[in-house]
C-alpha cells in the first residue's frame, strides 16, 4: 500500500454507509495463503457494533469465485472508489476471476500485505478479520419478498471485526 493512504481511527470513522455501499458499491476482496487474490463488486452489506466490536458484514454467494478466497482466508477487505471507477466496478461484478484477469482488465492496482488486500485507486479501504460465517437460511426469512432474490443459491454472510481503515490523503 502506498503512503498516499492514512489510517483513521475506527471509533471516529464517519461515512454515508447507505450511499457508499448501496449506490457507489464496493469491492469485497480476499487472498489465499499462496498470495493469489480475487475481488467482486457488491452493493449489499453494512457496518455497526456487534459483540462489543466495530464490525462490517458482507454477503457472498457460494458460486462466486471470491467465495473460495474468503473461505481460505481469515481476512476480508472492502474497497470504496470514486465515481470515475464505476466501469471498473461494473467489470469486476460481471466478470469472474476464474475466466479472466479481471483486476488487470479493470486497470486496478492490487496490494496484498499479509492477507490484507487493497487497491491503490481506492478512496477508502476497510480491513477486517472474520469472526462469523454462516449461510442464510430461507426458513428464517420473515418477509415474503426476500425469496425473489434467490434461486436456491443463498449467500454466506461474513461478519468481520474492523481492524483498520485507511483513506486516501
Amino acid at each position: 500500500m502506498s503512503n498516499r493512504f492514512k489510517e483513521i481511527d475506527t471509533n471516529s470513522f464517519k461515512t454515508e454507509i447507505f450511499n457508499d455501499i448501496g449506490k457507489k458499491w464496493m469491492l469485497i476482496s480476499a487472498a489465499k495463503p499462496d498470495g493469489s487474490i480475487n475481488t467482486m463488486t457488491a452493493s449489499w452489506g453494512g457496518m455497526g457494533v456487534l459483540w462489543n466490536k466495530n464490525v462490517f458484514f458482507c454477503f457472498v454467494r457460494p458460486q462466486r469465485y471470491t467465495h473460495e478466497f474468503i473461505e481460505a482466508s481469515d481476512r476480508i477487505s472492502l474497497s470504496f472508489f470514486g465515481e470515475e471507477y464505476r466501469e471498473a466496478l461494473m467489470l469486476c461484478g460481471r466478470k469472474s476471476g476464474r475466466d479472466c484477469e479481471k483486476i488487470k482488465l479493470a486497470n486496478l492496482t492490487p496490494t496484498n500485505q499479509n492477507g490484507d488486500v487493497g487497491f491503490e485507486e481506492a478512496e477508502r479501504i476497510i480491513y477486517g478479520k472474520k469472526i462469523y460465517a454462516g449461510k442464510l437460511d430461507p426458513k428464517s426469512f420473515l418477509s415474503d419478498d426476500i425469496e425473489k432474490h434467490y434461486n436456491g443459491d443463498y449467500h454466506t454472510v461474513y461478519i468481520c471485526e474492523i481492524e483498520k481503515i485507511v483513506e486516501k490523503e
